[in-house]
């Protein structure tokens, strides 16, 4: 399974990717007003940092001005990839982007049909927003295993499933179990990972023996 970071900070990228290696970075409009920067120039800064996928997404909402916007944003970096939503626009602009070999991602994904219908037309990666669905009652996992379990039974299907709005740990297992192409998640989710009491329980304990040693 690949690790993208969801964000637009620049300095919490170069700060996980130290000592993480980072597979991809996921944006949106929100993320990127947030960090109050130009769009292009930092989508170029963090694809000069990352070695890998940069999503970048458009902010209109008809299918032409989407695939005009989307060549825009690809001409970036070869690593930029056009992040759209997933509506009948989207996918219009989503198979006429990939007409040109230009990678797309459908987002706000919320169910298996939209998913089948994000890969027929031929995207690279659908997000399903698995937090989003968890606060309305319903199991955001479960749509993610009913996915693959889709996805696997037709070899065609190239479309990489990625675990998008990830809100705690046991959804990074989670999708790790299921076999998920990929999760994006916050910084603060990649230093919960590797974090344990016992650990540091453990390294304590060490460290005062080790006081003891002559």
């Amino acid at each position: 399974m690949k690790f993208f970071i969801d964000t637009a900070d620049l300095q919490q990228i170069k700060e996980v990717n130290n000592w993480f290696p980072i597979d991809g970075v996921t944006t949106n409009p929100s993320l990127v007003a947030k960090s109050g920067k130009d769009h292009k120039t930092l989508i170029s800064a963090i694809a000069q940092v990352v070695k890998g996928p940069v999503s970048a997404e458009v902010l209109s909402t008809k299918a032409l001005d989407m695939v005009e916007e989307g060549k825009s944003l690809h001409q970036i970096h070869p690593e930029v990839v056009v992040k759209l939503p997933l509506t009948q626009d989207g996918l219009i602009a989503t198979r006429k982007l990939s007409a040109e070999n230009i990678p797309t991602n459908l987002t706000l994904c919320f169910s298996a049909l939209q998913a089948l219908s994000v890969a027929k037309a031929g995207a690279t990666y659908v997000s399903i927003f698995v937090g989003r669905l968890d606060d309305i009652g319903m199991d955001g996992m479960e749509v993610v295993a009913q996915v693959l379990g889709i996805f696997s039974q037709y070899p065609e299907i190239k479309t990489k499933v990625l675990v998008a709005s990830v809100r705690h740990t046991a959804h990074v297992l989670q999708s790790a179990t299921l076999g998920a192409d990929i999760v994006t998640m916050p910084q603060k989710l990649f230093y919960q990972m590797v974090h344990h009491p016992l650990t540091d329980k453990g390294l304590a304990q060490f460290l005062k023996d080790a006081g003891k040693i002559k």
